[in-house]
Order: C-alpha cells, then sequence, then structure tokens
C-alpha cells in the first residue's frame, strides 16, 4: 500500500482539482492577511496584480506560488488553507483534506445556481439594491467581516451607489455558504421582493413577471456543476485510496443553503404562476412582460391607439396593463420613426415610488429610460429638462399641472401636452369637478377643439389611458343618472370607450376572489351615563345661548349647525354665540368619540381642548416672564367652570368598563375569531379619523388577548396637515406598509388612505369600523380582502343607519354595472353625440366660473378690507398691511403690527416638520386667539397669519368668514425682501 500524503501534498492536490472553483472564489488582500511565510515579493506581485486585473487574476498569482515547490516556504500550504477557513471562504471547504468539508454535489449546485441568479438579476441589483444597508446585515448575520463593510462604504462614498452593489456582490459570492444568509440579509434591509425572487417565494416572482426561462438554465447549471463534481470525485477517490480513508468514513457537508435550482424551476416567464413556456429559450436577465386573456381584452382598443378607461377590480392587475400599453406604445412609436414619451399620473405621493419600482422600472428599464417624481423628491434639474431627457416619466398630477401653467408663462419653465404622447391616469375616476385631474384634461379638450378650428398642422395630442377600479354612480338613485356619470366620466376622458371584461369573466372570477361579507351590529339602546352627561352639559350651553338646535346631539348634522352658528356669531360680531358654538362643536366631537371608540377617549379629547383654553388665557409674556392679566368674560368663565365642575365625574364614568361601547365588544369578537382560524393572518380596520385610528391602536396594544392570537397592530393615517391629530410623514407611511407587507404587523388601522391605490399586501380580514361611505370606498376598501377564504366585515351600531347605507352601496355598485353595460351597448353615434355635449357643458361651465372669478379679481383692492381678530373682534390691521412670500404665505411685516400680538413657543406644530421654519404661534394679545404661527424667511421672522382667525370687513361693512386665502377676492403684493432689510436697518 502506498504512504499516505502529507497534508501540503493533499491540500495542493486538491488546489489542482478544484483551482477553477477556488480562483474565482478569493478576496486576495483578505487571504493575504493570514499569510505571514508568504515572501514580501510574492505578496507584492499579487497586490499589484488585483489592484490591476482583479481578483481572479491576482489568485492565479497566489496559486501558482503555492505550486512553485522549490521555493515555497514549509507550511505555506496549511497556511494558505487556514486562511481560507478564518476569511470565511466557500473555497475553504475544497483544500480540507479531513473530507469532512469536502462540498457535495448538492452544495455545488446550490452554490453554482446561486451565483448564476446574481448574473441573471444583476442589472436589477445594481439599480435597486442600497449597498451599505445590505453590507451592514451581512456583518451582523457574520456573513461579511468590517472590512468588507468598510470597502463597500469607502466604494460607495467616491463611486457611487451601482459600484459599491458590484463590489457587495463580487464579495458576497466568495463567502462560504453565503445564499441563504444574504437572502436574509436583503430582508433586514427591506429588499424582501428582491429577496423573493432570487429564493422564487412568494407571488411576486410571478407578478413582476421575472425572466429566467429556468427550465433549460437550471438544467445546464445541473449538467455542469454535475460533470464537474464527478471528475473531482473520481480523481479525489483515486488519490485518497493511499491513505486508506474508507468511503463510510466520509461525512458529506449538509447544504445549508434553499435549493436554489427548484426555485428557479418555479419562476414562470410570463409573470403568471399558470402560464409556463415550453422552456426552450435561453434565460434572459429582463423579465418577460405578457398579459393574461382578460387583460389583453381591456388592453386591446389601447393597443390600436384610441383613448379608454380600463375599468377592472382592485387586485385584477390594472396597472401591469397599463406597463403593456406604454411599451407596444413606445415600441409601434420608434418603428415609426417617431419616439414617444409616455407620463403615468398619479394621485398620491406613495404610488409614484409603486409604480416605478414594482412595474414600469422592471419591465422598461431595458429598452427606455425611466424615471419617477413627486414634490417629496425634488430634483435638481427642472421638470421640463427630466421630461426631454427620459422616455417615461411617473410623478403626481399637481406636477404636471404645475409645469403646464408654467408654459403659460414662459415655454422654456414649463412643457405642452403635445411634448407626450400617451398620458396614464391612475384612479381616473377622480377626473372630475375641479380636481387636478380635470384640470389637465380639460386643458387637453381645449387644445383639442383648437387644432379643429385651425387649417395649420399641429403636433398630435396624446393618447389618453385612464385606469379604476371603479367609476361609481356619483350619487345617483336610478340607472339613467348613473348612466349620465359614466358618460361624463367618458367625457373629461375624452374616452372612445370603457372597458370592462366580457369574455373572460371565469378567468377573472378565478383571479379575483369575492370576500365573504358579515355584518357585525351593536346594540345602541345600551345604558350609557357619560354620553348622558356630556348631553346635559351640552343642553345647558344650548339654554345659556339661548340655542335651539333640531338636530340629534353627536350627529353629522349637528356638527354642521355647530360650524355654521360659529361663523354666523363670527360676522355678526357676536362673542358670546361664537364661543358657545365652538364649545358645543367640541362637546359634539367627543359624542362621536364615545360612540365610535372609548369613554377615556372622548374624555381626554376634551380635557385637552380645556386645558388648551385655559393656557392660552393664562399667556406667559415672552420678554416680562410673567402672566398677563387676560381678562375673561362671563361666557369664557362659565364655560370653563361647567367643565371643570364636572370633570371629575366625567372622569369617574370613562373609566367605568360596564358601559364600554358594544362597537368595541364586537370588533374585539371579530378580530379573535379571524386571528384564530388563520395560520398566518393579515387584516385592515378602516376607521373615519386618524384620532380614531390611533385610538383603536392604543385599546389593542393595551389589551393582552389580542396578543395571545398573534395580533401585532399599527395605525396607518394620511401625511396632510389639515387635522388637529399629528398626521403622519410619508416616510413613516412606507415604514408601516413596508411592516405590514414582512409580517411585523399584521393589522393595519387606517383611515381612508389605505383604501385606494397603495399596494398592500393581500388580506384575509377588512374591516370596515362605522365607515360607510360611498360604493367607490366600499369596492376600494373590499378589494383589500384578496386572501383565499376571506372575510369582509362591517362593524357598525344598529341605529347608526351603517348597514341601510352599505345596502345602499351595494345597490348602487350593481347599478354601476349596469350602467356600464349600456354605455357599452350604445350606438357609436349615440355614445359621441353624448360625450360631445357633456364637454360643451364642461366648457361653458369653466366660462361662467373664470367670468365670476374676474369680478371678484376686481372687486376691490386691498386697502379696503380690514382683519378683525375672530375672539375678541377688535381690528388687528388693514389688507394693505400683507404682502404674500412664495405665491402661499400671507405676512405682515409692519412694525405697528407688533404690539398687537405675542409669541408662544408650539412644540406641535414645529413636529410636524412643515415646508419652512416655525418658531412658534402669534396669539393675539388681548385674547389669547392664535393668529397663525411665527416663520422664518431667509433670515427674518414675519408673522405669517392664518386667514381663518380672522373676520374680513370690506368697505361696505359685509362681513365674510374665510377658511383659505384663496377664497379672499384680493390681490395681494409679493413681500419685498430688500426694503424690509432696510427699514429693519434704519
Amino acid at each position: 500500500m502506498a504512504s499516505a500524503p502529507s497534508r501540503d501534498e493533499a491540500i495542493l492536490y486538491l488546489v489542482s482539482c478544484f483551482r477553477p472553483k477556488i480562483r474565482r472564489g478569493l478576496q486576495v488582500e483578505r487571504v493575504l492577511d493570514y499569510m505571514p511565510s508568504l515572501g514580501a515579493e510574492v505578496r507584492e506581485r499579487v497586490r499589484r496584480v488585483s489592484q490591476a486585473q482583479g481578483d481572479t487574476a491576482a489568485a492565479d498569482v497566489l496559486l501558482g506560488a503555492l505550486q512553485d515547490e522549490p521555493r515555497r516556504p514549509p507550511g505555506l500550504c496549511q497556511e494558505f488553507a487556514e486562511a481560507l477557513r478564518l476569511g470565511g471562504f466557500q473555497a475553504a471547504a475544497y483544500v480540507d483534506p479531513s473530507l469532512e468539508q469536502l462540498p457535495t454535489p448538492s452544495l455545488e449546485a446550490a452554490h453554482e445556481t446561486g451565483a448564476r441568479l446574481l448574473e441573471i438579476f444583476m442589472g436589477r441589483l445594481v439599480e435597486e439594491l442600497r449597498a451599505v444597508q445590505v453590507a451592514e446585515q451581512c456583518v451582523r448575520l457574520k456573513l461579511f467581516q468590517d472590512e468588507d463593510l468598510e470597502r463597500v462604504r469607502v466604494l460607495c462614498d467616491t463611486c457611487g451607489n451601482p459600484e459599491a452593489v458590484r463590489e457587495l456582490l463580487n464579495r458576497i459570492e466568495r463567502k462560504k455558504e453565503w445564499f441563504s444568509p444574504f437572502l436574509a440579509a436583503l430582508r433586514e434591509a427591506r429588499h424582501e421582493e428582491i429577496a423573493d425572487e432570487l429564493s422564487g417565494q412568494g407571488t411576486e416572482c410571478y407578478e413582476n413577471g421575472i425572466s429566467a426561462d429556468t427550465s433549460t438554465t437550471t438544467e445546464e447549471l445541473k449538467k455542469g456543476t454535475d460533470m464537474e463534481d464527478s471528475s473531482a470525485t473520481e480523481k479525489n477517490a483515486s488519490f485518497w485510496e493511499a491513505s486508506s480513508v474508507a468511503e463510510s468514513d466520509v461525512s458529506l457537508l449538509d447544504a445549508s443553503v434553499t435549493d436554489a435550482n427548484e426555485s428557479l424551476s418555479q419562476v414562470s416567464p410570463s409573470g403568471d404562476s399558470d402560464n409556463a413556456d415550453d422552456g426552450d429559450e435561453r434565460s434572459s436577465p429582463e423579465p418577460e412582460l405578457s398579459l393574461r386573456d382578460y387583460q389583453l381584452e381591456v388592453a386591446q382598443p389601447a393597443l390600436e391607439g384610441k383613448n379608454i378607461i380600463i375599468c377592472l377590480p382592485t387586485g385584477s392587475g390594472k396597472t401591469r396593463v397599463a406597463v403593456y400599453i406604454a411599451k407596444h406604445h413606445l415600441d409601434k412609436k420608434i418603428k415609426e420613426g417617431n419616439p414617444g414619451k409616455v407620463i403615468v399620473l398619479v394621485n398620491k405621493v406613495p404610488l409614484v415610488d409603486q409604480h416605478f419600482w414594482k412595474e414600469f422600472q422592471p419591465f422598461l428599464k431595458h429598452h427606455y429610460r425611466v424615471t419617477k417624481l413627486s414634490g417629496e423628491t425634488q430634483l435638481k434639474i427642472s421638470f421640463p429638462e427630466v421630461v426631454r431627457s427620459h422616455d417615461v416619466i411617473i410623478c403626481t398630477a399637481q406636477i404636471l399641472e404645475n409645469a403646464l401653467l408654467n408654459a403659460d408663462r414662459d415655454a422654456e419653465e414649463g412643457v405642452y401636452l403635445a411634448e407626450f404622447s400617451l398620458i396614464v391616469i391612475d384612479e381616473c375616476h377622480h377626473t372630475q369637478k375641479e380636481g387636478v385631474y380635470n384640470n389637465i384634461m380639460r386643458r387637453y379638450l381645449k387644445e383639442k377643439r383648437e387644432k379643429k378650428k385651425q387649417s395649420k398642422p399641429r403636433l398630435p395630442l396624446p393618447q389618453i389611458l385612464g385606469l379604476t377600479a371603479s367609476p361609481g354612480v356619483g350619487g345617483a338613485k336610478n340607472k339613467s343618472r348613473a348612466e349620465e356619470h359614466i358618460l361624463k366620466i367618458c367625457a373629461n376622458l375624452d374616452a372612445d370607450r370603457i372597458m370592462t371584461v366580457k369574455e373572460h369573466a371565469d378567468q377573472l372570477s378565478s383571479q379575483v376572489k369575492e370576500p365573504y361579507k358579515k355584518f357585525e351590529i351593536a346594540d345602541d339602546k345600551r345604558k350609557d351615563p357619560f354620553r348622558d352627561k356630556l348631553v346635559s352639559i351640552m343642553t345647558r350651553i344650548q339654554a345659556y345661548c339661548k340655542f335651539n338646535p333640531s338636530c340629534e346631539f353627536g350627529s353629522q348634522t349637528y356638527e354642521q349647525w355647530a360650524i355654521q352658528e360659529e361663523k354666523k356669531a363670527a360676522k355678526e360680531e357676536n362673542r358670546k354665540e361664537h364661543a358657545c358654538a365652538e364649545h358645543l362643536k367640541k362637546y359634539n366631537d367627543a359624542l362621536q368619540i364615545n360612540d365610535t371608540i372609548r369613554m377615556v377617549d372622548a374624555y381626554q379629547h376634551l380635557r385637552s381642548f380645556y386645558q388648551e383654553e385655559r393656557n392660552r388665557k393664562m399667556a406667559v409674556h415672552e420678554e416680562e416672564d410673567e402672566p398677563l392679566a387676560l381678562k375673561l368674560d362671563e361666557t369664557d368663565r362659565f364655560l370653563l367652570n361647567l367643565f371643570y365642575g364636572n370633570e371629575e365625574e366625567l372622569k369617574e364614568l370613562a373609566t367605568k368598563e360596564q358601559y364600554e361601547n358594544e362597537k368595541l365588544a364586537k370588533l374585539r369578537k371579530t378580530l379573535m375569531v379571524e386571528f384564530s382560524k388563520t395560520f398566518e393572518p393579515r387584516g385592515i380596520i378602516f376607521t373615519k379619523t386618524r384620532q380614531s385610528a390611533f385610538a383603536l391602536y392604543e385599546w389593542i396594544k393595551e389589551n393582552a388577548k389580542f396578543e395571545e392570537v398573534g395580533v401585532k397592530a399599527h395605525y396607518l393615517i394620511g401625511a396632510g396637515h389639515n387635522s388637529e391629530f399629528k398626521p403622519m410623514t410619508q416616510n413613516e407611511q412606507k415604514e408601516v406598509i413596508d411592516k405590514f407587507r414582512r409580517g411585523k404587523v399584521n393589522l393595519l388601522i387606517a383611515t381612508t388612505v389605505a383604501e385606494e391605490g397603495l399596494d398592500i399586501k393581500e388580506c384575509n380580514i377588512v374591516i370596515r369600523y362605522g365607515l360607510v361611505t360611498n360604493e367607490i370606498a366600499m369596492m376600494q376598501a373590499r378589494g383589500r380582502a384578496r386572501a383565499d377564504e376571506s372575510t369582509y366585515v362591517l362593524v357598525a351600531s344598529g341605529g347608526s343607519g351603517a348597514v341601510e347605507r352599505e345596502n345602499v352601496n351595494i345597490f348602487r355598485e350593481k347599478m354601476m354595472y349596469k350602467a356600464i353595460r349600456s354605455v357599452q351597448d350604445m350606438p357609436e353615434k349615440e355614445y359621441f353625440r353624448k360625450i360631445e355635449g357633456f364637454q360643451m357643458q364642461s366648457k361653458m361651465e369653466v366660462k361662467m366660473k373664470a367670468k365670476k372669478q374676474q369680478r371678484k379679481e376686481y372687486m376691490q383692492n386691498p386697502s379696503l378690507i380690514k382683519f378683525i381678530c375672530k375672539s375678541c373682534l377688535k381690528v388687528a390691521c388693514s389688507g394693505e398691511d400683507i404682502q404674500l412670500i412664495e405665491d402661499m404665505h400671507h405676512v405682515n411685516a409692519k412694525k405697528d403690527f407688533e404690539e398687537l400680538y405675542i409669541v408662544k413657543e408650539n412644540r406641535t406644530l414645529q413636529a410636524k416638520e412643515a415646508g419652512y421654519q416655525i418658531n412658534g404661534d402669534i396669539i393675539c394679545r388681548g385674547c389669547g386667539q392664535a393668529w397663525g404661527t411665527m416663520m422664518v424667511h431667509r433670515g427674518l421672522d414675519l408673522p405669517c397669519l392664518n386667514i381663518n382667525r380672522f373676520v374680513v370687513v370690506f368697505k361696505d361693512k359685509k362681513t365674510e368668514v374665510f377658511k383659505r386665502w384663496g377664497e379672499l377676492p384680493i390681490r395681494f403684493p409679493d413681500f419685498n425682501y430688500a426694503d424690509h432689510c432696510e427699514s429693519s436697518d434704519d
């Protein structure tokens, strides 16, 4: 028997067997750190080659030094093997003579397939991965060393994110058993979709149409890897026979990575799990864009160049149809020698990112230049430049409207509709009244009419594609009115047809699951002493002010009555009635909160209001730091004493559990049942207000029973600043939705912000909690229940009328589809005659509005109006004192105005992250009424006024109360910065 080889000989033999794999899997700089015996000359040569030609070429030099027996220091081969092990390289498995680490064919295949996957997805990975964040997670998962992270960071800072991603992937592929940890790192870095596509999990890979012709690719990978393994194994067998190692003693390395070959074979190139190709085509790094039959059916007229509205249910792939039409349109334009340009308009900022990353960018990036733009992501270059340099632009509709208006003033600063060849309008049912979509389409129709009148040829107008899940019926009570509403939407969008699925309805119904519907109705006749106490207090206020409303306490009608009385009293300068109406509205709010959520939430609402009221009356002088002697009139004392005299009783009643809102009991029961019967539940609760969303979140968080069934809740509310409750920022919204997709949150408590458009993961439970609006909102919310055997629940009180309104919405939904079918079946001439009639009607309405606006503009000049404090009714300033900053902020920079107000810090307002710096509130020195905010403009402190805090008195003694400055028929001059600075210096 031959003598056993030495360890160095064994390592060298393994290097000769697996040299291609070893040289491909090294980072030579890191290997050199663990090889102190390597000569300085060789070390330097390896480094030079690495810098000039890369790691693979440098690995050849290093491996050559190992095989140079005369010059090789003793133990160098063992140092090399140890360096691979300490560096965590996949190549370490190929040079371990113990056989305990010898790679199995399964692991080999997984490693090769993982490397091939990175090649296939390289284009997307370079564009979408956040290199540093992924590298940080790789360090945390011990896949990377600190120096790997540092190298990625340096490249990101010096060469940009794409180069950093390439370095990241280069280093990843060389690590030992890297695939599963890399997927985990991607998920932790919020790249779940990419991780799912690489692993072949979930439905995203099908929905995004990832093209990896896996039948061929996988077979090739397996075949090539198996052949290499077979060859290497045969060589190893003959070599190790000399060492008398029994075959039974060989323990194969257990592959810890996911079987990527199997994952690859599950990916359908058509983008649909049930539509696979023959598997004969070569794999491609580009996703293949294809549609289902029902999608092609509704897209056909648009593919022929016609203006259409596509009406498909939520979750049926409307946006994918739009991508297909856009690509077909651009391809056709190029063939005609006249390149096209597509703009995709959305009505919510989060939809910009969603459409870009999930739909348009993946499918079009290899052929066309795609970009996204919203008010939140301002670019350094102008919007016209963005349009000129890209083929597909995804943006909020307001950006396009602003650019169109700019073009009226300066062609260089704006864009024209004729610059686009296709306009896609998402959620196009909003193209009505004074919405931004309709403003754009009115301009379109105007240009279309002018083009017909002129004989001179003009650039063609763009094709229009509208997308909606439900155009609604506009409050129609019968089919003819519903038809009229549908026709108006078609007219506004200049649509040749409105498309719904007919021939392939069965395929659509199998794709879009209809949830099980049920009502949970609470008993509204329960005993409620907390409510009775609030009603008693409100009755006393009404008697004090001699109010006698005919509406019910706690109703929407009562709220509207209180607001009207407050406005009326302000106009008539009636301080008593104004204060009482304001306080009655707050008590009515508390009644509504009590009816919706908990008594304690209603109590806290009132307590916060009265604390703020008392604080305003006890304002502190900014300079003297002593209380101002603010005079409380009789009405103030009555209202404050009334609340604080009953506060203890209200507080005690709010804690009595036996009087709990029964709707909450129904909600608790529903959640417990639904979250107990499903393995991975996901749900959304829709509620009316931001405050109720937050209060429900707090209620769920405080109830341990929900945690026991796995409820992980979070609230999701709007980003606008038109509410007393602090809004969510766009980033906060994205973070919550991201957690919901990943399962870290499985119950969203949302306002209507989550109803429409947002790509929220399919749910098995959707609850409308006392919230019933129109048929469009009902269909959008119900469409969120996309999971198999999902449930749609309405939780409401018996006497609220919610069930009746929901049934009306169901009736309207059926009526809408009947109206759409009637419009589709109309003779073509009749259809276009009606469309033209509605377009002319819209034109006349615009003309009449313009004339009315013109009368307003010339009615008076600023010096003829005065602003009076809404609370104490003292004159604050004249209209000629007001100046305008950036067409938005109305400031009074006059010196004498400074004597009329004091500045009070407002941390809540500062936390709202307004578009300009805020130093605090400005409040009336006489009564403590807030007038606005102290803003900072280019280093100047300027009082910025809210018009809704004043009564406006015109020259003829007519008084008005306005909600917005834009309603005031006055044009104010622009703020003169230089003049103000000079007067300040004086």
